[in-house]
């Protein structure tokens, strides 16, 4: 019941007529346009990141329903093709918005964490994944806060998944946050907390000490 909540009120931004086409869609997908529904989503996405965080399991709950009801796959193939056109177009989208390159990151990477294929994360992401997170580690990057907290929270999120699809990117990732951290200037107190955070996390096997839990959040909050 409060999963069906949750979702009523992340659709609550969009207009009457949108948020009717969602509801239908994530109940009966077969009586609507799944490719206009993937885009509305996608385009929301980029706009929005809070429903960005959300989105996966919108979209994730459209793909179940459309299996069970047709065993067809519009809506999956439809998000996917745009979201590589979106991926095609990242560095664009990043001079054009901070926030939706943001979004866009959020979102991708939400997708990979509910999107499955026999149980295992979707192959086809991975790679995309990874390249907006190097994106994240470049130093005009790690120059801004909000990508590096967009970064962190990403890798809090599915960095032990990431790792165990491809070990080699993660290593090649986190040399780059190590460098960004020991030799980059310019990066606020901040971003280096959150760095040393995340290193310190994937050196714990993505598990958070007690700790550094009180260390790094008593000096966040102070």
């Amino acid at each position: 019941m409060g999963e069906t909540g949750k979702e009523e009120y992340k659709i609550q931004s969009f207009d009457g007529e949108t948020q009717k086409l969602l509801k239908t869609a994530l109940k009966d997908p077969s009586n609507v346009d799944l490719e206009k529904v993937a885009n509305i989503i996608v385009d929301q996405s980029l706009k929005d990141c809070v429903f960005s965080k959300e989105a996966g399991r919108i979209c994730y709950t459209i793909i179940q329903a459309e299996s069970k009801q047709t065993g067809q796959s519009v809506f999956r193939r439809s998000l996917l093709n745009r979201l590589q056109q979106e991926y095609k177009d990242r560095e664009e989208l990043r001079a054009r918005s901070l926030q939706a390159w943001i979004c866009y990151v959020t979102f991708i990477c939400n997708i990979f964490d509910y999107l499955r294929v026999n149980n295992m994360p979707m192959m086809a992401l991975v790679n995309p994944v990874y390249d907006c997170l190097f994106r994240l580690a470049q130093p005009d990057s790690l120059r801004k806060e909000e990508e590096v907290d967009c970064l962190v929270l990403q890798l809090h999120r599915i960095g032990e998944q990431l790792e165990k699809m491809n070990s080699q990117r993660m290593d090649e990732l986190f040399s780059l946050l190590r460098d960004g951290f020991l030799l980059q200037e310019g990066l606020s107190s901040l971003s280096q907390l959150l760095l040393l955070e995340i290193i310190e996390f994937r050196a714990a096997e993505w598990k958070m000490t007690d700790a550094a839990q009180k260390y790094y959040y008593s000096e966040v909050t102070d």
